[in-house]
């Protein structure tokens, strides 16, 4: 009898541990399944997220760098450089008139269109030294010139009516605008200039386009 005791009792504590064993493992795969469902719910939900926000991301960076592009298109027009320009002096003097006339013109030869603003540097070389000629103070443009177009300006001086050999003009230099590169000229106006007291130069210069607008 004590041995079938011990034996129902050994019986009883096995089969208590295989119950807990069971439920244990039930609890586990519960558990499991729980967090494998939740976390699968939000891998998904960020995938999709991710996806969703990079495919938007990606359509307003296409449309950004497409209008960028268009912008940079329209920047402003750089400025004429003495390499690019033909420049030339034709003699405009109407007869009669107390001041000669000469015009300087700029033709754009550069390929590509350039801009021109304000005053030419002009100086006129003589038997008595350079001299340089004075701006007129009149409101000075600036032109756009397309490959091939030109522009003029008028140097104005006075007419040596003295009877006397004055002082003899030997040669035109031309700056243009905003920039140091000079362009030496025969001079095609008057062979000389009166001889002046000394309080400034006869000579003077108008902006671009003051001698009217070429082609």
């Amino acid at each position: 009898m004590r041995f079938n005791k011990i034996t129902i009792a050994a019986l009883a504590v096995v089969a208590g541990l295989s119950l807990t064993a069971c439920q244990n493992d039930d609890t586990a795969t519960d558990r499991s399944n729980s967090s494998s469902s939740k976390g699968g719910s939000n891998s998904g939900g960020s995938a999709q997220g991710a996806a969703k926000d990079s495919t938007g991301n990606d359509a307003d960076e296409g449309r950004g760098t497409v209008a960028g592009t268009g912008s940079s298109g329209n920047g402003t027009t750089g400025a004429c450089r003495t390499d690019e320009l033909e420049v030339t002096a034709t003699d405009h003097t109407v007869e009669g008139d107390p001041e000669g006339m000469v015009a300087v013109e700029f033709t754009n030869g550069g390929g590509r269109d350039c801009a021109l603003s304000g005053y030419a540097g002009v100086d006129l070389k003589t038997n008595a030294g350079s001299l340089s000629a004075e701006r007129t103070g009149e409101q000075a443009p600036s032109v756009t010139l397309k490959d091939g177009e030109s522009v003029a300006f008028a140097v104005s001086y006075p007419v040596n009516d003295s009877g006397g050999s004055g002082v003899r003009v030997t040669g035109l230099v031309v700056t243009p605008p905003d920039e140091t590169k000079s362009v030496t000229l025969d001079w095609p106006g008057a062979a000389s200039l009166p001889v002046t007291d000394g309080s400034g130069t006869p000579v003077k210069v108008g902006p671009i386009g003051s001698a009217g607008q070429g082609g």
